[in-house]
């Protein structure tokens, strides 16, 4: 995943508040905090989102996986010796919108339209990343969002962040700094977060 233009899965389900995407390939999906794109149409532009969820299930919801590997001396024997698992699993993400590119210019709130199904999902990496990282303004979308784990989330997104920067170091310390402010009531979390970021 160290190409930019490595295109990720599609968009299958989307709303102004969030997206999931199928992978094209089986457990190749971006982790956790991951900031990814899509979309790019003239109608709904670019549309950010970090990566809150992966999940691995049957594509038929009446036929849940059974175990395969008694015999097997490998997981991956499984699949050499099941090839059809490939086309009956699929992995899929969700990710929290948390930004848009407006002609030129990014925002980092919710776009007016959520993102066209079929939508082509890329992670963001190296100048785009760290453009988006410069500011934490998306941080009360991403707080507030009705999903499990944000903390996990949003502190994941920051590890990954900081290492696009030369001083991972000062990127971290510098977003604890902004991060006060928009959690001064909630010290426990704060505290919480920032206990995530240490090495």
């Amino acid at each position: 995943m160290t190409d930019n233009n490595h295109r990720l899965g599609e968009v299958i389900e989307a709303s102004t508040t969030e997206f999931t995407s199928q992978s094209y390939d089986l457990y190749d999906a971006p982790p956790l905090g991951t900031l990814v794109r899509c979309g790019g149409g003239s109608e709904t532009g670019v549309v950010y989102g970090i990566v809150f969820e992966v999940a691995t299930h049957s594509l038929d919801s009446a036929r849940r996986p059974i175990a395969r590997g008694r015999d097997e001396d490998s997981e991956a024997a499984i699949y050499e010796e099941n090839p059809q698992l490939n086309r009956l699993l699929s992995t899929e993400f969700r990710a929290q919108t948390v930004g848009h590119r407006d002609d030129e210019t990014l925002r980092r709130w919710l776009a007016p339209l959520p993102p066209r199904i079929h939508s082509f999902v890329h992670p963001c990496h190296g100048d785009e990343l760290r453009e988006f990282a410069a500011s934490l303004e998306f941080v009360p979308i991403l707080l507030s969002a009705p999903t499990a784990a944000t903390d996990d989330v949003l502190a994941s997104f920051l590890r990954r962040a900081s290492e696009s920067y030369p001083d991972p170091e000062s990127f971290l310390i510098q977003a604890g700094r902004q991060l006060t402010p928009l959690l001064g009531d909630q010290l426990q979390r704060l505290n919480n977060i920032l206990r995530r970021l240490s090495p």
